[in-house]
């Protein structure tokens, strides 16, 4: 699996939604990103890179696209 992979399916997993609703999504734009889907989405991420995120990390990544970004900080190329 690659990187891109590994992050749709974080959030396919994390957040118990179809694929198809992944990119794009936004915080809340689907009933299952919620403030505790949140955590669990951000845990699941982890996992899939084996990376710790810091907090302003965790607090500012509000969107599929954010996410990307974040993850750049810690040398992961999606």
């Amino acid at each position: 699996m690659d990187n891109k992979e590994l992050y749709i399916n974080a959030f396919v997993e994390g957040l118990g939604i179809d694929e198809e609703q992944v990119e794009g999504l936004k915080f809340q734009g689907v009933p299952e990103w919620d403030s505790v889907g949140h955590m669990t989405l951000v845990a699941a991420i982890e996992d899939a890179f084996d990376i710790v995120l810091d907090t302003d990390d965790i607090i500012t990544f509000d969107s599929f696209d954010k996410g990307i970004e974040i993850l750049a900080k810690y040398d992961v190329t999606i």
